[in-house]
């Protein structure tokens, strides 16, 4: 009896920490979403509200660390069951930083005054917003089910928004050169993608976080990269 009211518990307690991660998840998948809306619409208000949101992002990762701790200390868990714990961390650190990189992103709305507005541009960012918006649902969806096939399709993805983020960059670039006015607007919109493309980093981490969960090991394959603004940033200057 002790040894199933034990197993019930534990398992109550895993499914808390599961509902937090994907409560966690929502927060982060709406503020991606926002942050570079606020950035395109110059929406001030809404950017705030994402600054707001990251407050509650790092609340729950902060309950979810305090809450995997106190069930290793109740529990004791060993092999898979560990692994279960330790996983529910790993994502919420990715949320974080996730969270993080978006406010980042809305606090960029208040400083920017240009009327430059170049529709390819916009609608690039926006394309690889809704490509990493896609990813961290997926990969959150795969983390809950243990789906592995589903992760490494999102940690195979990466490559195609490194990609469209390295085309933005030599764009933007060259809109600066051509014209000083576009500075700093091209500015906000570099940062902006490069924040983005960290973020499809995070996903990508969370991907292998599900192989860890399912074969209790690292993944031992090189990333797909085609992220290469570091040496176009070089070579243009």
């Amino acid at each position: 009896m002790v040894s199933e009211h034990t197993a019930k518990a534990f398992d109550s307690d895993l499914q808390e920490l599961t509902r937090l991660v994907a409560e966690m998840g929502g927060l982060a998948e709406r503020m991606i979403v926002d942050s570079v809306d606020a950035l395109v619409r110059r929406d001030v208000a809404l950017g705030n509200r994402v600054v707001e949101a990251d407050v509650e992002v790092d609340n729950l990762q902060r309950l979810i660390e305090e809450r995997s701790v106190l069930t290793i200390a109740r529990r004791q868990p060993m092999a898979v069951d560990l692994r279960e714990i330790v996983g529910a961390m790993r994502v919420a650190i990715d949320l974080e930083r996730i969270g993080d990189l978006a406010k980042n992103m809305a606090k960029r709305v208040a400083a920017l005054e240009s009327e430059f507005q170049p529709l390819k541009l916009i609608r690039g960012l926006e394309h690889m917003t809704d490509l990493v918006q896609s990813q961290v649902k997926s990969v959150l969806d795969a983390y809950a089910a243990h789906d592995l096939p589903a992760a490494m399709t999102v940690w195979k993805g990466d490559e195609e928004i490194d990609a469209i983020c390295t085309s933005l960059f030599g764009e933007l670039l060259t809109y600066m050169m051509e014209d000083p006015r576009n500075i700093g607007l091209c500015t906000h919109l570099l940062f902006g993608a490069k924040n983005i493309e960290r973020i499809g980093d995070h996903t990508t981490n969370s991907a292998e976080n599900v192989y860890f969960l399912v074969h209790a090991r690292a993944l031992a394959d090189d990333r797909p990269k085609g992220d290469d603004t570091s040496s176009t940033l070089i070579r243009k200057e």
